[in-house]
């Protein structure tokens, strides 16, 4: 399939299907508690049966053009990835999220990959708005939607009850001709 290089860091964005079950599992296990503090991502993967099947839905929704995972590697280790969810090419909507174990944080893997995502969907797919959402206490995710450019639409009081806490969602969006500005800035800034 594909590997897109994410820098000179040995990072690279690939498809994460089906037959990647077991490494897939053993990323989330290495990472399991961090990923898991507000969103139950991977939460039904407990064994690779179980990672194959979420695997699995998420290649077929890829398929139905709804949805889709794409994993982040690292020195060909996984360890993370980001998707995009409720994809609407004909109303030209869909949201992006993510995810990362630990050891790969501040390296900025999730704005690399997210920028090659976020332009395929606006440039291939003609995506006229992207959503970001995430829980107020999550500030590592609200941080990337900022780098992205994205701008907060409003928050959601306590409509994700998780772990035994309501968590307040906050909702982030860019629109197409917002993106190519951003982009552009940071095309510029990197030369």
């Amino acid at each position: 399939m594909y590997a897109i290089p994410l820098g000179d860091d040995g990072a690279e964005l690939r498809p994460l299907e089906p037959w990647h079950a077991e490494e897939f599992l053993a990323h989330l296990e290495r990472g399991r508690e961090f990923i898991g503090q507000y969103i139950p991502f991977g939460s039904h993967a407990t064994d690779p049966a179980s990672a194959r099947e979420t695997l699995q839905r998420y290649a077929d929704m890829r398929a139905a053009d709804t949805a889709s995972y794409h994993g982040i590697w690292l020195d060909g280790k996984l360890v993370g990835g980001v998707l995009t969810l409720n994809f609407d090419a004909a109303t030209g909507n869909c949201e992006v999220g993510c995810w990362l174990e630990p050891a790969a944080t501040g390296r900025g893997l999730i704005t690399r990959a997210m920028r090659v995502l976020i332009d395929w969907a606006v440039e291939e797919r003609g995506i006229h708005r992207v959503e970001w959402i995430a829980a107020s206490g999550n500030t590592p995710s609200l941080n990337v939607a900022r780098r992205l450019g994205m701008t907060r639409d409003g928050v959601r009081r306590e409509a994700h009850p998780y772990g035994g806490v309501r968590h307040d969602l906050e909702v982030w969006s860019i629109l197409a001709p917002e993106w190519r500005d951003a982009r552009a800035r940071a095309e510029h800034k990197d030369h």
